[in-house]
């Protein structure tokens, strides 16, 4: 991933207070994206009906555990790099377990760094000589991954970092590159995706970064879509190759778009494997940020970072199957959901999937739950954690709910399923 850094060109993470999260969230979905009740359709519909998917950042300095940028950070000499390339040797990778704690966390679709800023290919390249085939592993790790996902079902992605910091001048980011180095690495990026996009079966998303210099037409931006285009029709781009593409990327900030778009987040604060950071989001906090993500139809691409044996490690496993019991229970309430007409601002977050609404409560009220500026008849409300109905009463635009427990039966994120009348409506409103 591009992280942030003194020369970065991607924007500042916003940071907000949970109170300012709230309350934007739920501008967002009452003002800012349409509340269209419509499924998806084309090729993004089952992209956008997903919901949750895992990002895997994976490579050479994974074995060495101080996170995917330390080439740049350290200053590493190339010869030397190349040296640690040859130590990574991951006995213990055995992708089939990496596909099936994706689909136990409730995951939908799966993205690994094919390779990363550092110019290092997982896979075996034909104009590189710097991959997982010719140095360390002696292995198409790629190949391995795509083949157990495809082997379940699971939906597949490349990630693929156009800037290789092993040319010249590239590193660190001075100024403006010359035509002689810049064209060389615009030709293998080129070569490297129509590889990818040839050896390994469908691919469903390609996910490019690190698009520096900023300059699409450099890259031959254009050209370079639309042959990942004609050799994977379906596929689904996102926007760091500098056109707009498919899907928005926001970085480690829920940033709703008008556009298809998906968030992607750390479990720490780092990309890459990093035993020292222990900086680790707590179960409800995924949840919380899955549920932002949803109820503005919205995608949460969570990232793992396995170490150099390739074992994702245990806080980050046991995290996603939390994670996962969570959605069997509510999994109705975030896969394919959106914006909802009625909100409660003051309890959480507030989704939508057909005639239902889904209160995702942050806060919980006690046994009587209210809220207003609803434009149609609730017809019966269940909270999902138990299943237990409680009963609606109703006066013009406000609701109460009552007959809730006293205190919120899941340690997680409640969630109360409304069932409307009909379409679900607001009155005027609540900000404006």
């Amino acid at each position: 991933m591009t992280r942030m850094h003194p020369h970065s060109f991607h924007g500042k993470h916003r940071l907000l207070m949970p109170c300012q999260a709230m309350l934007l969230c739920s501008l967002a979905c009452f003002c800012a994206i349409p509340l269209s009740a419509q499924p998806p359709t084309g090729r993004t519909a089952w992209w956008r009906e997903a919901g949750f998917g895992m990002f895997i950042h994976w490579g050479v300095y994974s074995r060495e555990g101080r996170g995917e940028w330390i080439l740049y950070q350290e200053h590493i000499p190339l010869a030397e790099y190349r040296l640690l390339a040859e130590k990574f040797q991951p006995r213990e990778y055995r992708p089939a377990e990496w596909v099936a704690l994706a689909k136990e966390a409730g995951m939908k679709y799966m993205v690994i760094t094919t390779r990363h800023h550092d110019g290092f290919c997982l896979y075996d390249s034909r104009v590189s000589d710097f991959t997982a085939q010719k140095t360390g592993p002696r292995r198409d790790l790629i190949a391995e991954f795509a083949e157990a996902c495809h082997r379940e079902g699971m939906r597949l992605g490349f990630y693929y970092s156009l800037q290789d910091w092993r040319f010249p001048g590239v590193l660190p980011h001075g100024g403006p590159l010359s035509r002689e180095i810049l064209e060389p690495m615009v030709q293998q990026a080129h070569q490297q995706v129509r590889e990818l996009l040839t050896r390994y079966g469908k691919v469903d998303i390609l996910w490019f970064d690190g698009l520096w210099p900023a300059d699409p037409e450099a890259w031959r931006s254009k050209e370079l879509c639309a042959m990942a285009r004609k050799l994977q029709p379906e596929i689904l781009i996102n926007d760091r190759a500098g056109l707009p593409e498919d899907f928005s990327t926001p970085e480690n900030v829920v940033a709703a778009q008008g556009r298809p778009w998906e968030s992607c987040f750390t479990m720490n604060r780092t990309w890459g494997y990093a035993p020292y950071d222990r900086n680790y989001k707590p179960v409800h906090e995924i949840i919380r940020l899955l549920a932002s993500c949803a109820s503005q139809r919205g995608n949460l691409l969570l990232n793992v970072s396995p170490d150099g044996d390739g074992r994702i490690p245990v806080e980050q496993v046991e995290t996603l199957r939390r994670v996962g019991q969570w959605l069997k229970q509510y999994g109705k309430a975030i896969y394919g959901a959106g914006p909802s007409p009625v909100i409660a601002p003051n309890l959480g977050f507030s989704g939508r999937v057909g005639n239902k609404v889904y209160l995702f409560l942050q806060r919980w009220p006690g046994s009587t739950l209210p809220f207003a500026w609803c434009g149609s008849r609730v017809q019966s409300a269940r909270l999902l954690a138990d299943g237990r109905t409680a009963h609606v009463e109703q006066k013009d635009d406000r609701v109460w709910i009552r007959g809730l427990p006293d205190y919120p039966p899941d340690p997680y994120m409640n969630v109360l399923e409304l069932e409307f009348d009909g379409e679900p409506k607001g009155t005027v409103p609540a900000y404006r």
